[in-house]
C-alpha cells in the first residue's frame, strides 16, 4: 500500500511538473490550431484586403481582382494578346486548377473565421462599430460569392467539426444577405461603449477610414444590388432598389475605394500594377473601345472624352481594341493598343517603374468597390423599369457626370494636356445625352459598363447575365448590350458545348478533393457546369 501511495505521489508530483512545463511551452509556442485572442483592430486590415487581393502565408490573391481578370474576359473588357486563352473563349476552370476560385477562398478562408472572431470578440468588447463592419462585410461577401458560383455552402459554413458540407440554394443566400445587412445597420447605429471612429480607423486605414456613415452606405449599396439583380423575377421590386440605392453612395466623397500603402511589398500595391505583374498579356477589348470612340450604334459618332483616362492609345494615338481569341485581331502594328503599362502591344514584360501606367494599372492606384456613379446607374435602371423616364434620365446624367469627376480626382496621372477633360469638354459631352423620351435601357447599361470598366467586373458580369448577353430590349429590335457578340464556333471553349458562361465552379482544392458527393449532386462534375444558368438571372 505504501508503495502504491508513493507511486501515486510521485505521479502526482510528475504531473504538476509536466503541467508547469506544458504551461511554459504553450506560452512560448502558441497552438496555431487554437483560437488565439488578438485585438480585433489587427484583424480588420487583412479582412478588408480581400476586397481586392489578400496576401497571406497560406495563399494570396484571394479577392475580386484575381478572378476579375478572367471575368473581365467574359464581358470583353479585355482579352489576351494571343489566341488560345480558354477564358477569352468563355471557358471555365479545368483540371486541378484553382483559377476562378479566388472569391471562394476570399469568402471562406481570407475573411472566414477571421471575420467570425472579429464579430464575436467585438460583441464581447462592446465595440459595436467593429461588429457592424463585420456584418456589413459578411453580407457583401455572401452576395458576391453566390453570384460568382451559384449554389454555395451557407448553413454549414465555418463549422469546424465537419469535413464535408451541404450546399444551399441561391434564394436562401439572398435572404441571408438581407438579414445580415440589417444586423449590420443595427450595430452601426449604436453609440457609446467601445464605439470610436479613431479606433475603428486603426483597422480601416485603407478603406473607409473608420467612418461609420460610409459603412452604412456600403450596406445600403449591398442591399440595393441584392434587389436590383433580381430584375428577371416576377416579384422584382424597383421600389426596393430605389429605396436602398438612394441611401447609398450619392457623391464621390462617399465612394468605397481601396487604397494602398505601396511600400514595394507585393500585398501593399494594386494587383494590376506592374509591380504585381499580373496583366502583362491583357489588352483592351474592341467592345469598350468602340463604345468610347463612337463606333457603337448607341453612341454613334460621339467621341467619349474619358477614353484616354480608361484606355490605352496605340502608336497612332487612336483608341482601338481587340477581339477575344483573335490576338492582334487583324490590326496593323501601329493600330494595336499599347499594354496597360504603356508598352507596345507585343510587350508583356512589366516595367520596373509605373510612370507609363494610367488608371487602375499603377502600383499605387486606388481600386473602387462601390461608387456613386454605379448607384446612379442602378437608380436609372430602376426608374426606367417603373416608367419614370424623367427620373431615369436625371440619374443617368448624374452617373456620367460623377464618373467624369471621379476620373479627374483619382485617375489623372499620365493624362496628356490635350486629353484633359475641362469643364467645357464635360458640359459639351453631357449635352449629347438623349431626351427622356428617347432614353433606352441600352443607354443606361452601356454607360454603366463604361463607368465600371476595369474594377467592376463582377457587377458588370451580373448585369450581362441578367440580360443573357444578347437579350433584345423590350419594344425594340436592338440588344440591350448593343453590338455585343459572344464567342461562337471555334472561338467558344469546346467544353461549353455551344453554350455561354454563367458561373464559375467552386474552388478546386477545397471542394473537388473533399466534397465530391455534394458536387455530383449539383452537377458540378460536368465539364459544362460553368454554362449552367444561375437562379438570379433565370426568368
Amino acid at each position: 500500500m505504501k508503495r502504491s501511495i508513493y507511486s501515486l505521489g510521485t505521479l502526482a508530483a510528475l504531473a504538476l511538473l509536466l503541467g508547469g512545463c506544458k504551461k511554459q511551452i504553450d506560452e512560448a509556442y502558441t497552438n496555431p490550431n487554437a483560437t488565439v485572442r488578438v485585438p480585433i483592430e489587427t484583424l480588420l486590415p487583412g479582412i478588408i484586403s480581400n476586397f481586392h487581393g489578400n496576401s497571406s502565408a497560406a495563399g494570396s490573391a484571394y479577392g475580386l481582382a484575381n478572378d476579375g481578370m478572367n471575368v473581365g474576359r467574359y464581358i470583353q473588357y479585355w482579352a489576351s494578346n494571343g489566341a488560345g486563352n480558354q477564358y477569352d473563349q468563355m471557358g471555365g476552370a479545368t483540371g486541378a486548377s484553382d483559377v476562378m476560385g479566388s472569391i471562394w477562398a476570399m469568402h471562406y478562408y481570407g475573411m472566414g473565421q477571421n471575420l467570425n472572431r472579429m464579430i464575436e470578440w467585438g460583441i464581447e468588447e462592446k465595440k459595436w462599430d467593429y461588429v457592424g463592419v463585420g456584418y456589413a462585410i459578411r453580407a457583401w461577401s455572401w452576395l458576391v460569392t453566390t453570384e460568382m458560383y451559384g449554389e454555395i455552402i451557407m448553413r454549414e459554413a465555418f463549422n469546424t467539426s465537419q469535413l464535408v458540407f451541404k450546399y444551399d440554394t441561391q434564394p436562401d443566400v439572398y435572404d441571408t444577405v438581407r438579414v445580415i445587412a440589417r444586423q449590420a445597420l443595427d450595430y452601426l447605429n449604436r453609440t457609446g461603449d467601445g464605439v470610436s471612429q479613431a479606433n475603428l480607423a486603426k483597422g480601416d486605414a485603407y478603406f473607409l477610414k473608420g467612418d461609420v456613415n460610409k459603412w452604412k452606405k456600403f450596406v445600403y449599396a449591398t442591399l440595393a444590388l441584392s434587389f436590383n439583380h433580381l430584375s428577371n423575377k416576377s416579384n422584382y421590386s424597383p421600389d426596393s432598389v430605389i429605396k436602398y440605392a438612394s441611401q447609398a453612395m450619392l457623391t464621390n466623397a462617399d465612394n468605397a475605394t481601396m487604397t494602398f500603402a505601396n511600400t514595394g511589398i507585393t500585398g501593399t500595391s494594386n494587383f494590376y500594377g506592374p509591380y504585381r505583374n499580373n496583366v502583362g498579356t491583357m489588352r483592351q477589348g474592341a467592345y469598350i473601345a468602340n463604345l468610347m470612340t463612337g463606333a457603337n450604334p448607341v453612341f454613334a459618332g460621339v467621341s467619349d472624352p474619358r477614353a484616354f483616362y480608361l484606355l490605352r492609345e496605340n502608336p497612332n494615338n487612336t483608341i482601338r481594341g481587340i477581339l477575344p481569341n483573335k490576338g492582334t485581331s487583324g490590326l496593323a502594328t501601329n493600330d494595336q493598343p499599347r499594354n496597360f503599362w504603356g508598352g507596345l502591344f507585343s510587350t508583356s514584360t512589366a516595367p520596373t517603374v509605373d510612370t507609363g501606367s494610367r488608371y487602375i494599372f499603377r502600383n499605387g492606384a486606388p481600386f473602387p468597390v462601390f461608387t456613386a456613379s454605379m448607384m446612379k446607374f442602378i437608380l436609372a435602371e430602376a426608374y426606367y423599369r417603373k416608367g419614370m423616364r424623367a427620373e431615369a434620365l436625371a440619374n443617368y446624367t448624374d452617373g456620367i457626370s460623377l464618373n467624369i469627376d471621379q476620373l479627374l480626382a483619382d485617375f489623372s496621372y499620365g493624362i496628356r494636356t490635350q486629353w484633359v477633360i475641362t469643364p467645357a469638354i464635360k458640359n459639351a459631352f453631357l449635352a449629347v445625352v438623349p431626351t427622356a423620351a428617347n432614353l433606352r435601357l441600352s443607354h443606361i447599361m452601356l454607360q454603366k459598363y463604361i463607368a465600371l470598366y476595369g474594377w467592376g467586373m463582377q457587377e458588370t458580369w451580373t448585369d450581362m447575365r441578367r440580360y443573357h448577353y444578347t437579350d433584345i430590349e423590350q419594344g425594340t429590335t436592338n440588344q440591350v448590350y448593343a453590338d455585343f457578340t459572344p464567342p461562337s464556333g471555334i472561338d467558344l471553349f469546346i467544353d461549353n458545348k455551344g453554350k455561354l458562361v454563367y458561373r464559375a465552379r467552386p474552388r478546386y482544392n477545397s471542394e473537388y478533393l473533399y466534397n465530391v458527393a455534394e458536387l455530383q449532386r449539383l452537377g458540378a462534375l460536368d465539364l459544362d457546369y460553368n454554362t449552367k444558368e444561375q437562379w438570379f438571372s433565370q426568368k
